[in-house]
């Protein structure tokens, strides 16, 4: 891989699966944050979203990661932990999309951040992404021991017994694991089965295609998956789990969306479709769940968030052109 100072990179993704165990894996805790890539050139840090946006005025408070290293790409995952010391992703989308210097600072005073770094890509200049996993976690490890730490950025463990590791995820209120090949190479973009992630509740992430109108104003939000032809295949109604807040964030983004016709391709129920709004399909959604039914359709779904951080493509790939 070669480097460009400046350049953002676009992060590895892993895919979601059972989780694998043996020789040959390493298993790092999953975080519920913000992947970012952080590069660091000439004293400076600047940080990029997945999207390949810069994020860097965001947090403020790592900036000082600058000064710790030379030449460097690091991959990690931004993340705010509430008072019992659990990453909270509601706290930390109080400061996603802040790029108002002031606001910024003090959103960091009261809400501060840490960066989970989990990868390094670059270090002294050096491409390191065509070694194995195990090679660059061992530089990893090296920095930590040298002294890469501070109050707002660490370098989480990695472990080698799978359900001993997920076991500890689930003591600790995480997400889950990510396990990784200890052979693979770093593929920039990719979404490679040499990373799984392994929830321990799982979720899934839905276009939206509307919502109907409730007791409140959004009710229900009527999500699907997304075919090639960004035309949505219907996997159900989600009105659990949105907060006010929530709700408000949604209709930020849903009401300018608005459009006549239904995006989804498959027929919906007369119930879910009643008094339906509809929207273009550009908005993605996590979404927890208990079970899928035969026909495609979500048991006890509950929204979790938007996923602003990624885009419809994305989830046509995952879901495989379906």
């Amino acid at each position: 891989m070669a480097y460009v100072a400046g350049a953002p990179i676009k992060p590895m993704l892993a895919t979601t699966g059972q989780l694998p165990t043996g020789a040959g894996w390493g298993y790092e805790f999953k975080w519920d944050g913000v992947r970012a890539i952080g590069m660091v050139s000439g004293g400076a840090a600047r940080f990029y979203a997945r999207s390949g946006a810069e994020i860097t005025l965001a947090y403020p408070e790592l900036a000082a990661l600058g000064g710790e290293l030379s030449e460097a790409v690091l991959d990690g995952e931004v993340v705010a932990f509430d008072e019992a010391g659990h990453p909270s992703f509601t706290r930390l989308a109080e400061r996603m999309h802040v790029r108002d210097p002031r606001r910024a600072a003090q959103l960091a005073a009261r809400i501060p951040v840490t960066y989970m770094i989990f990868d390094v890509l670059v270090l002294d200049g050096m491409g390191l992404a065509d070694r194995p996993y195990a090679e660059r976690r061992a530089a990893l490890e090296a920095l930590a021991e040298r002294g890469l730490s501070g109050r707002h950025w660490l370098v989480p463990p990695m472990f080698s017994d799978g359900p001993a590791t997920m076991a500890a995820a689930r003591e600790n209120e995480l997400e889950g694991v990510v396990a990784k090949r200890l052979s693979s190479v770093y593929r920039p973009g990719t979404r490679s089965p040499d990373w799984v992630k392994a929830k321990l509740e799982p979720t899934i992430d839905l276009v939206v295609g509307g919502w109907r109108p409730g007791a409140r104003k959004l009710g229900a939000l009527l999500v699907g998956t997304p075919r090639p032809d960004r035309r949505l295949v219907f996997r159900g109604r989600v009105g659990g789990g949105i907060s006010a807040a929530a709700e408000r964030a949604l209709l930020a983004e849903l009401e300018s969306r608005r459009t006549p016709d239904s995006p989804f391709v498959t027929p919906i129920p007369r119930e879910d479709a009643k008094d339906a709004i509809w929207v273009r399909p550009e908005v993605v959604v996590e979404v927890k769940y208990g079970a899928i039914t035969p026909d495609g359709r979500m048991r006890f779904p509950r929204f979790q968030r938007i996923r602003l951080d990624k885009t419809v493509e994305e989830c046509v790939a995952e879901a495989g052109g379906a």
